[in-house]
């Protein structure tokens, strides 16, 4: 049976600062972020399963994704946890802002790398996740793809 790719698309609103960066993104700022989740399987063959045709169901792929990802980010605000930015965010906590803490610098490249362990270790395993793009403005993203990378589960 061929392999197939299937992609899904989510948006989500985010801010983050990068603590220590040499320009304007040290400062607290936002992005209203564009991912796309790719995977790769081969289409059920079994014809009296209800999925019948399908590598997977896309309500299946948008609930792991919007579980995992975009209904944890969407309104939040990321700081890596290990720089002084931890003094603003319990400040903005204790205040009733969502925050998120994270072991990382919160660029585009990081958050790709952290969305695909997340993703990757909800899917089923006879699918696999091929590419994840996340885009930060209409003309800057970071893309990963399985193909590059191993994934530590």
């Amino acid at each position: 049976m061929s392999k197939i790719r299937i992609t899904k698309q989510f948006t989500f609103e985010t801010g983050h600062a990068l603590y220590g960066y040499d320009g304007k993104c040290k400062n607290v700022h936002g992005h209203s972020y564009k991912l796309s989740v790719t995977v790769i399987g081969s289409p059920i063959t079994d014809k009296s399963d209800v999925k019948y045709g399908m590598v997977i169901d896309f309500g299946d792929l948008k609930k792991i994704v919007k579980e995992e990802i975009v209904d944890v980010f969407d309104h939040a605000t990321v700081f890596n946890k290990n720089t002084p930015h931890i003094e603003l965010a319990r400040e903005l906590k204790d205040r009733g802002h969502h925050i998120i803490l994270v072991e990382y610098q919160p660029t585009s490249e990081m958050m790709v790398i952290d969305f695909a362990k997340k993703i990757n270790n909800r899917l089923p395993e006879n699918i696999k996740l091929h590419a994840i793009k996340l885009q930060e403005t209409d003309t800057s993203f970071a893309e990963w793809y399985a193909s590059d990378n191993e994934l530590i589960s």
